[in-house]
């Protein structure tokens, strides 16, 4: 988990420094999809996305989309 934040927070630091690739945000990505910090990731995926149309970030973004809208009425207890 510590090389996890660690790497977070290296990818972070590029982001803040304006050295990011699409590439950069989907790594970040799939490391705060890891910590499940899902919104995080989500956004980090979209942004990718925007800046790289063919980056895996657009096959992430969906997965996590559909991962976030699974929703199993047999399993619901309001």
């Amino acid at each position: 988990m510590e090389n996890i934040e660690q790497q977070l927070a290296q990818l972070t630091q590029i982001i803040n420094a304006g050295n990011a690739t699409a590439d950069t945000y989907y790594q970040r990505g799939r490391l705060n999809w890891k910590l499940q910090q899902h919104g995080a990731a989500m956004s980090d995926y979209e942004t990718a996305a925007q800046l790289d149309p063919s980056s895996p970030a657009v096959q992430a973004l969906e997965m996590s989309r559909q991962v976030m809208d699974f929703y199993h009425k047999d399993r619901y207890n309001p």
